[in-house]
């Protein structure tokens, strides 16, 4: 079977991925030279501890995946580094003892740890909390990287081809399958099409598949210089418990009602991740912006706040900020959703929607895309 895939980003690629793996040819359509939108502008964490459970084995499928790619494609930098969220007051501590505890915990990996037994794990966390809950089955990628890693591979195939800077304008469903015309006006011939495009929602997207249940979701992030020395996990602050389905429960609502988030940390919905690259420096975020239209310029309050949490949790300084970031994702909101997939025409679907799920999930989307659709 012939595909063609339009989107160059982390889902495209997945799905690409998947496709070949089953003895498929792909044409992949990349509308940039290299995928620029929420695939690069991320943390490149596969993040099993906040999902839901109603969620989790997808995300444990995607989790195996990641580090079967990346037992065969060392550029992707797959690292099961595991995680840890520091609780820093009571409220938040209760709510890490539920989720020790709690029906999932153990698929998850969780385990409490005093802060003698955190540093033990990560000697690099130093600073003040009053404990950590450890997610032993959170990992890691190079966001930045995997991508042309997982290209190169699939190339070797003799089965892939990926065109950058390539636009796709128009889909025509022929019934027996379907024919995409680019901005070059070539002619892509194919048995199915897959569009993903990322958030955006307009243009070819609405043209396909008219007005999608997704919303686009903005944020900020920075990254440092070297660290001098190995965050040996991902690192994660209280805050970050309000935003994941998976800690969701009266521990939760009681953190929440209490309203212990700074001005800042509250008005730009923030929480802290930090996750460190290969080349030791470190990822740093995010903020969340659910209303449009957004700013096009980036503000200082957040960076200020996630240097102040990184700084109190490892006990030290951190090394200077060499790159500050937005991006853009798209998010379903249809309940329940973990991402929207739509059978645009007879042999045309359209994924997207994954919200700050698609590095997590990426190749199980993929790869239940590809069974439904019968690959």
């Amino acid at each position: 079977m012939r595909l063609v895939i339009i989107g160059g980003g982390i889902l495209g690629t997945a799905h690409a991925w998947a496709a070949t793996a089953r003895g498929h040819e792909v044409v992949h359509l990349e509308r940039e030279r290299e995928a620029r939108g929420a695939t690069v502008r991320n943390f490149g964490l596969v993040w099993v501890s906040g999902r839901s459970a109603n969620e989790l084995e997808l995300t444990l499928r995607s989790r195996e995946l990641w580090e079967e790619i990346g037992g065969r494609v060392a550029g992707v930098g797959f690292r099961p580094a595991g995680s840890i969220t520091l609780a820093r007051t009571p409220a938040e501590l209760a709510v890490a003892e539920a989720a020790a505890v709690g029906d999932t915990a153990d698929a998850r990996g969780f385990t409490l740890l005093d802060p003698d037994q955190v540093r033990a794990i990560n000697p690099a966390v130093r600073g003040k909390y009053l404990a950590g809950l450890h997610c032993s089955t959170d990992a890691a990628v190079e966001s930045r990287h995997a991508l042309p890693a997982l290209r190169a591979h699939m190339a070797a195939t003799g089965r892939y081809t990926f065109h950058e800077s390539t636009e796709a304008r128009s889909v025509l469903d022929t019934g027996s399958g379907a024919v995409v015309v680019d901005d070059h006006g070539r002619r892509h011939e194919a048995d199915l099409v897959i569009h993903c495009p990322g958030a955006a929602h307009s243009g070819l997207t609405r043209e396909l598949a008219g007005e999608l249940p997704v919303r686009r979701v903005r944020l900020q992030m920075m990254q440092t210089a070297p660290l001098g020395e190995s965050l040996t996990t991902a690192i994660a602050d209280g805050d970050s418990f309000r935003y994941y389905p998976g800690f969701a429960g009266p521990q939760l609502d009681s953190l929440t009602a209490e309203q212990s988030q700074t001005a800042t940390a509250a008005e730009h919905k923030m929480q802290l991740l930090c996750v460190q690259r290969l080349h030791g420096g470190l990822t740093i975020g995010d903020t969340h912006e659910y209303v449009e239209p957004f700013a096009f310029d980036v503000d200082e309050a957040p960076y200020d706040h996630l240097t102040e949490v990184t700084e109190e949790l490892l006990g030290r300084k951190l090394p200077p900020i060499v790159r500050r970031w937005a991006g853009v994702y798209s998010q379903s909101v249809d309940p329940g959703a973990v991402v929207t997939r739509v059978q645009a025409d007879t042999n045309v679907w359209v994924v997207t929607g994954p919200g700050g799920r698609g590095m997590t999930l990426g190749p199980a989307i993929g790869e239940q895309t590809a069974d439904q659709i019968g690959l």
